[in-house]
């Protein structure tokens, strides 16, 4: 079984632009810095056949390359006692175009549908008994955090091996975006 997700990874100096939001929170466990990505959908489990399956209508995925800027800081749930800090992601249609097109090509290769909405977030730290109060303040301090644009050229297959320090996450597989599109190209249908 392979235990699997569709992801884009960040470049090095963006991850090096979320250095210093990762610390200052107690019973927070940071996610190692090569490690972060935007999750465009979490698999799951799936035995060697649906993955071929999955390998083969990830490549078909047809999308423009897109610049894309991280914006502000939240938390996983949103009422109630934290669990996860993320930094968000600032609105972008074509990110949007390109998670439908997974979403499209993953049911094609008989994963079932994500029933939750697209909520797209680089995941910081997950918490264990963090104090609210201590989670306020950290976005209080990082709330106007936000990138430049950078380029979305690729997107990664990626499998999640779970170990007792944590998940480590090896990519599989790497598909790259058109350089440019137009407008027209956006909305004709993906011939399958």
């Amino acid at each position: 079984m392979y235990r699997l997700f569709v992801a884009i990874d960040l470049p090095a100096d963006v991850k090096e632009q979320l250095r210093p939001l990762c610390g200052g929170l107690p019973g927070a466990r940071w996610v190692d810095g090569e490690q972060l990505h935007l999750t465009l959908r979490f698999i799951g489990e799936v035995d060697g056949g649906v993955r071929r399956e999955i390998e083969g209508g990830l490549a078909e995925v047809q999308a423009a390359a897109f610049p894309l800027a991280l914006q502000g800081v939240g938390h996983f749930p949103p009422r109630g006692q934290p669990r996860v800090v993320w930094v968000g992601v600032e609105k972008s249609h074509p990110l949007i175009h390109l998670h439908g097109r997974v979403e499209r090509a993953l049911a094609e290769a008989g994963v079932d549908r994500d029933g939750r909405k697209f909520s797209p977030h680089i995941t910081l730290a997950r918490l264990t008994a963090t104090p609210a109060t201590r989670v306020g303040r950290y976005l209080e301090e990082f709330g106007l955090f936000r990138t430049q644009p950078f380029p979305v050229d690729e997107f990664t297959l990626y499998s999640s091996t779970l170990t007792r320090h944590g998940a480590v996450h090896t990519p599989e597989a790497t598909y790259p975006l058109r350089e440019s599109t137009s407008d027209r190209d956006e909305a004709r249908p993906q011939v399958d």
